[in-house]
């Protein structure tokens, strides 16, 4: 019996790390949304979410801490409340699941690097997702001239 498993990954701007994700070896889909915020809606601004990308994926195709390896292509871990030119809570770096081994990898695979006294990467417990409006669906897939903090030839890296 197949079973997909889930991970939320916060890498600045959702429309990037969602086009990036999309393309990956064993993720199956990719929704744009917000995560760990304190409202129920996103009528508010934010009320303390990180823009996100829910990313469901076959974990005999994909293990997480390949995913999270992928993730660290297109962030920069030492850089707080911020990705390239997008400044604010909102665009913190984050590895959020409702699965404690996604965290415990994550954790792991973070304090295995040489550089891990900087990495300001959030991992914590998913508490709460909210789904972006379709707008923001696939974005780059739909306007791919649309600005991306992600370099173009790293964002269509794995895309085949």
């Amino acid at each position: 019996m197949f079973i997909s498993e889930e991970i939320f990954l916060a890498g600045g701007c959702l429309w990037g790390v969602q086009e990036f994700v999309r393309h990956l070896p064993g993720v199956l889909n990719t929704q744009a949304g917000r995560a760990n915020g304190c409202s129920q809606s996103l009528d508010s601004e934010y009320d303390g979410y990180a823009e996100c990308v829910r990313t469901t994926f076959d974990p005999d195709q994909v293990k997480v801490t390949q995913l999270i390896d992928y993730f660290f292509e297109i962030i920069d871990p030492y850089s707080l409340n911020q990705q390239g030119p997008d400044i604010g809570e909102k665009y913190r770096t984050g590895i959020y699941s409702k699965d404690e081994h996604h965290l415990i990898f994550a954790r792991e695979f973070i304090r295995l690097r040489p550089d891990a006294n900087k990495i300001v990467v959030e991992v914590v417990p998913l508490t709460h997702f909210i789904s972006s409006d379709s707008m923001h669906q696939d974005r780059l897939t739909r306007f791919p001239g649309d600005k991306c903090h992600i370099p173009k030839n790293i964002l269509h890296k794995y895309k085949s």
